[in-house]
């Protein structure tokens, strides 16, 4: 009865958050533009979105900033996390608490500020100034997401290498970044994600002439959203869930592959240990 209980309770959470993109995707295959009425299967929507010049476009400066944003922030956050776990303890926990605080500032405060910043040192606002915005408030979920795994690695082995002759950053590639390798991937994935998500900051952080997909959502929005919408977001979505799936069964596969060694270590140890006491037996 109890894990009866637990099923069905892990069910409607889980029906509480898909319902509204299970939803979305259906809705992206109607014939009808209205979402209240069902008029059959159709790929109407889709084939309009891969014609409209001005959802591609966005939907082009979207992903690009998102990548670009993601991989910089991913090797300033990873970096910035090995420095901040060799600091003293009581610097330590000053520079995690300020790192916490551009994830728990409204983002409307930073798109303000960053807005402000941007023309006070003469960045015209644009593509640019939207790129260094997003590097800006991806970096710290970065930070957030390598040092747990930080606090998990011996650093002994990083040191172990150099003594071996090891250059410090052919021993920081070989010992620690493999390690690091799960909340590497996790902040580069959080960083995309929000980076495509993000709208309030990339508002006020671009000139009129350059727009992501959220902007041209927002605009749209206002004389109700065409079902072109739903067909970009299934995609997304799609997209997102597929690569989070191949990441997912790697570590899965990487897991499995450790733990064999793992154990063929340990056979081979113990087979090593009987052959000596065979030997000195006989």
């Amino acid at each position: 009865m109890k894990k009866l209980l637990q099923r069905i309770y892990l069910f409607l959470i889980l029906l509480f958050l898909y319902a509204p993109i299970i939803v979305l995707i259906v809705y992206s295959f109607n014939e009808s533009k209205s979402r209240a009425v069902w008029q059959g299967f159709s790929l109407t929507w889709y084939q309009q979105l891969f014609t409209d010049s001005k959802i591609l476009n966005a939907l082009e400066t979207t992903l690009l900033i998102a990548l670009v944003a993601s991989v910089v922030a991913t090797v300033l956050g990873t970096f910035a996390a090995l420095g901040i776990i060799k600091m003293k303890k009581k610097t330590f926990e000053t520079v995690r608490t300020i790192t916490y605080i551009p994830v728990l500032n409204p983002d409307i405060v930073t798109g303000v500020s960053l807005m402000m910043l941007f023309a006070f040192v003469g960045i015209e606002l644009g593509f640019v100034s939207m790129l260094l915005a997003h590097i800006t408030f991806c970096t710290p979920y970065v930070i957030i997401s390598v040092l747990p795994k930080l606090y998990q690695t011996d650093i002994s082995v990083y040191e172990a290498a150099q003594d071996l002759g090891a250059t410090p950053f052919y021993a920081l590639r070989k010992t620690i970044i493999p390690q690091l390798m799960p909340g590497i991937i996790t902040g580069f994935l959080l960083s995309f994600t929000l980076s495509v998500d993000d709208f309030v900051i990339s508002y006020f952080t671009t000139g009129g002439h350059v727009e992501n997909l959220s902007m041209i959502i927002f605009s749209m929005a206002r004389k109700g959203v065409n079902p072109k919408i739903n067909a970009v977001s299934a995609l997304l979505f799609v997209t997102v869930m597929a690569l989070l799936l191949v990441v997912n069964k790697r570590e899965l596969s990487s897991k499995k592959r450790i733990s064999k060694n793992n154990k063929d270590t340990f056979l081979n140890r113990e087979k090593q240990i009987l052959s000596i006491g065979e030997n000195e037996e006989k």
